[in-house]
């Protein structure tokens, strides 16, 4: 049996709001305000949940001297409309050179590697 059930991911950022707002527009939901908290709500999967982070440092990817600790996996149907839709909403390229792969690896605004996955 089970000790726990996994509640939501939480990811460290400089501006809750803005990066829950973000999420919000790539997986759907609500951003819901806390004091000093911010849930994405509304939306299907593992909920996301955002705190903000003085002196928040990106995680680098892939650098051996700097993990990123954890990603997010985001299942998609067409690999290059979400590409376009996550780029344009602030996203940026970290590895995507590789167009017969299942996956492309992205950094969120606020540094954080996420994969688009066709899997």
């Amino acid at each position: 049996m089970a000790v726990a059930v996994l509640g939501a991911v939480v990811l460290d950022c400089p501006d809750p709001v803005a990066l829950a707002g973000f999420y919000a527009r790539v997986l759907g939901g609500e951003v819901e305000q806390h004091e000093d908290w911010v849930d994405l709500t509304g939306g299907t999967g593992t909920p996301l949940a955002f705190q903000a982070a003085p002196g928040f440092v990106p995680p680098r990817w892939p650098r051996p001297d700097g993990s990123q600790q954890f990603h997010l996996d985001l299942t998609v149907a067409d690999l290059d409309a979400a590409e376009r839709e996550v780029l344009a909403l602030g996203a940026t390229v970290l590895d995507a050179e590789d167009r017969e792969r299942t996956f492309r690896v992205y950094a969120d605004p606020a540094g954080h590697p996420f994969c688009l996955c066709a899997c």
